[in-house]
């Protein structure tokens, strides 16, 4: 877990994401990672790690497939 802050929102706006279902201390930690794009690097680079390997088959299957047919828009292109 992590440190309590205090912070100071309006009452339309805490309500709102109340009614919308939103975790406001989640909310605040992606906005967080999306401005400070080094915040958590660690955790994320283990996060893309394990995305990598639950996906290698399906990867290394579209791989094979662009390898024998290229690409879908192969030729498309004008310049």
């Amino acid at each position: 877990m992590g440190e309590r802050v205090t912070l100071e929102l309006d009452t339309e706006s805490i309500a709102a994401a109340r009614a919308a279902g939103i975790d406001l201390s989640q909310l605040l930690v992606e906005a967080l990672r999306r401005r400070l794009p080094n915040l958590h690097a660690a955790e994320r680079a283990e996060l893309a790690r394990k995305w990598q390997e639950e996906n290698r088959e399906a990867i290394e299957a579209y791989n094979r497939l662009i390898e024998a047919h290229g690409l879908f828009y192969d030729g498309a292109r004008t310049d």
